[in-house]
């Protein structure tokens, strides 16, 4: 899955000059953490986010007080870049120029990873240079919901190919049972031996859930096939 697959084509901006007070409605109304900043010529300048907006002396959560030790810590570039930030009244003065952007073939999973390392929460997609889209974790989480495939009738599998793909999908993991630990009747995965875990557990009977025609996945760690287990 691509960005160009779940991306949001409907792009709600903001421009350099748009007034501080007008982005944040935008924001606030459109239900958005951030908006692209476009320019006339639809290129891509920055973003204002809900962190861009969190200190202005509007609502007395400015830093910016002119204390001695604020003085002393802090370059004057830095005291004046944070004054422009808390006192601007457009969104050239607020918003980051330093962005994340993809392309539309962008693989989700890298998306995802962005979001993580850069600790933001949207990023905008870009063809030519210019915005044609947006990928939110709201998006990811809607493609979860929308485009994760229905698990395929059991009846399709018999429990040998159902056993097969259980130890394909443990293949090469550290925590994987050996052969002879997995046994599978009328699609139910019976998982023996001993786990050091319980990470390790819940690792094997995800792994086996995962696997198309699984009806259920019962856990006999401790034991070995054939010991009975107590009720």
């Amino acid at each position: 899955m691509r960005a160009a697959d779940i991306m949001t084509t409907s792009i709600i901006s903001a421009t350099p000059d748009m007034s501080v007070r007008l982005a944040a409605g935008t924001m606030v109304f459109a239900g958005l953490s951030g908006l692209p900043v476009i320019d006339e010529s639809g290129k891509l300048l920055g973003m204002i986010t809900e962190g861009d907006l969190m200190h202005r002396t509007e609502i007395g959560t400015g830093v910016t007080s002119c204390t001695w030790w604020r003085e002393l810590v802090e370059s004057t570039t830095g005291l004046a870049s944070q004054y422009v930030k808390e006192h601007g009244r457009k969104v050239r003065d607020v918003m980051s120029t330093d962005i994340t952007t993809v392309t539309e073939d962008c693989p989700v999973a890298d998306i995802a990873e962005l979001f993580e390392r850069r600790r933001i929460k949207r990023v905008p997609v870009l063809r030519d240079g210019k915005v044609v889209g947006v990928v939110s974790r709201t998006t990811l989480i809607r493609a979860l919901v929308t485009m994760a495939p229905d698990t395929p009738v059991e009846s399709e599998f018999s429990d040998e190919a159902i056993r097969e793909g259980v130890l394909a999908a443990m293949n090469g993991r550290p925590w994987a049972l050996a052969q002879r630990y997995v046994i599978v009747e009328d699609g139910i995965v019976h998982l023996w031996g001993p786990v050091v875990s319980a990470d390790e557990s819940n690792a094997l009977r995800v792994a086996a859930e995962n696997v198309p025609g699984v009806r259920d996945v019962v856990a006999h760690f401790g034991l070995s096939p054939g010991t009975p287990s107590e009720d």
